[in-house]
């Protein structure tokens, strides 16, 4: 133990917890699952690249400068991007750069309210606080993203025939794409809606648990993990609204006309 209270943990104590993986893989090898080398790699890129980013973090907590934190923000962000147009089955051109700008905005925004309004850091963009707060916006907003975009371009190409007609009658873009919106807007929504109903009854959020284990008050956890939680839903939210309505003005133009030439499947 430290002397900040904190149980220090040892190579050999992530050993151990490693044998919980590979106890995963002997089931899988008896059952003939085939997952084992699917759980190896899963293990070998967890380790690596938690190790990697935990010195990353270090050297820019040292830092503390605002250059250093935009600079890993803006990588946390592509990745993210690329990550939620990767799981879509159906795609457009554009798509990944209009994930980008929704989570850049609701990203930093959310985070930067978070940190300036409601916890008062000084300074607002303290790497402490602002990247971790942004990598739980960044890890459920392209969840939301992914499945908002999947359903909306998996409804147009199914009712193509549907929206069609009804721009052919005289219906206007929206009028026309209003229920396949409403319907992808609603699914990018449903995992954080989810998890808010359950939250401190089925699980414990990861922050809460961090905070508990470090050594602080779980009154005071829990008023964080509040805050957490509505952060995370107001940027899900958000994101699933925006790249909806961009999404919707990509492949709608201005006569009216539906551009499914532009969606292609993966």
């Amino acid at each position: 133990m430290n002397e900040t209270g904190i149980i220090e943990l040892t190579a050999a104590d992530l050993a151990v917890a490693c044998g919980l993986v590979l106890v995963a893989g002997l089931v899988s090898v008896g059952l003939k699952l085939g997952l084992e080398r699917r759980l190896a790699l899963a293990s070998v890129r967890t380790v690596v690249q938690l190790l990697l980013v935990g010195y990353v973090l270090r050297s820019i907590f040292g830092l503390g400068n605002l250059p250093a934190v935009l600079l890993l923000a803006m990588i946390m962000i592509v990745v993210a991007s690329r990550a939620a147009i990767g799981r879509v089955s159906h795609t457009f051109s554009g798509a990944t750069w209009q994930a980008f700008v929704t989570l850049l905005l609701t990203g930093l925004v959310t985070s930067v309210t978070v940190t300036g309004l409601v916890i008062k850091v000084d300074p607002l963009w303290e790497p402490r606080y602002l990247i971790p707060l942004l990598g739980m916006i960044l890890g459920n907003g392209l969840t939301g993203i992914s499945l908002c975009l999947d359903t909306l371009l998996e409804q147009l190409t199914e009712r193509r025939c549907e929206v069609e007609m009804e721009l052919a009658h005289g219906a206007t873009r929206w009028e026309a794409a209003r229920g396949p919106v409403r319907k992808a807007v609603r699914r990018g929504m449903i995992p954080i809606i989810n998890t808010m109903m359950v939250v401190g009854i089925v699980a414990l959020p990861g922050m809460m648990t961090g905070q508990i284990l470090a050594g602080a008050d779980p009154l005071q956890a829990v008023k964080y993990q509040i805050v957490i939680m509505f952060m995370v839903a107001g940027g899900t939210s958000l994101g699933s609204i925006s790249i909806a309505l961009l999404a919707y003005r990509r492949l709608f133009d201005d006569h009216h006309r539906l551009r499914y030439d532009l969606i292609r499947r993966r």
